[in-house]
């Protein structure tokens, strides 16, 4: 699945950038610390947009299609920001069989984003996932740690109304 860039703008932060400078400095030296120094960037910024992947090849002396490759590569990394709420839909055989595509599409169209992306206010993320093991409940979606099963794309507006501020 390929990954989006975010179309929220980049919004860090100089103690956030100052951390991340600690972090390279700390793994300069250690070879293969492309992974370990993006790992902890996403501890701090919660993502890996291009502007901390650019500083991530700059302060590690790598070229940034490295950076970039690692971070598209390996699904631990998300390249746009969680919202408040992270819907995940698992998109696995059991759920997509049983209409997942359908449940992804609806929360799509009501959230006005797709797969990968954040609402603008940052309330709602939404995920396509491979699968979250709750197959006998087919399909599934997460919302943080709440779990709702045997969904039809109908049920979406409503679940999405409990959480709306």
């Amino acid at each position: 699945m390929l990954k989006k860039i975010s179309s929220i703008p980049f919004a860090g932060t100089p103690e956030q950038e100052a951390e991340l400078k600690q972090v390279i400095a700390k793994h300069i030296d250690d070879p293969g610390a492309v992974m370990p120094v993006l790992q902890e960037a996403q501890d701090i910024y919660g993502y890996l947009p291009i502007e901390v992947q650019t500083m991530i090849a700059e302060g590690l002396n790598v070229p940034l299609e490295e950076v970039y490759g690692v971070s598209t590569f390996y699904s631990q990394f998300a390249l746009s920001p969680k919202g408040k709420y992270n819907i995940s839909v698992c998109m696995g055989t059991a759920c997509y069989v049983k209409g997942s595509g359908e449940v992804l599409e609806k929360l799509s169209q009501e959230l006005g984003i797709g797969a990968e992306e954040c609402t603008l206010d940052g309330q709602f993320s939404l995920t396509a996932c491979r699968c979250i093991g709750a197959c006998g409940l087919a399909p599934v979606i997460t919302i943080n740690d709440d779990v709702y099963g045997r969904l039809t794309a109908d049920m979406i507006p409503d679940i999405l109304a409990k959480y709306k501020d």
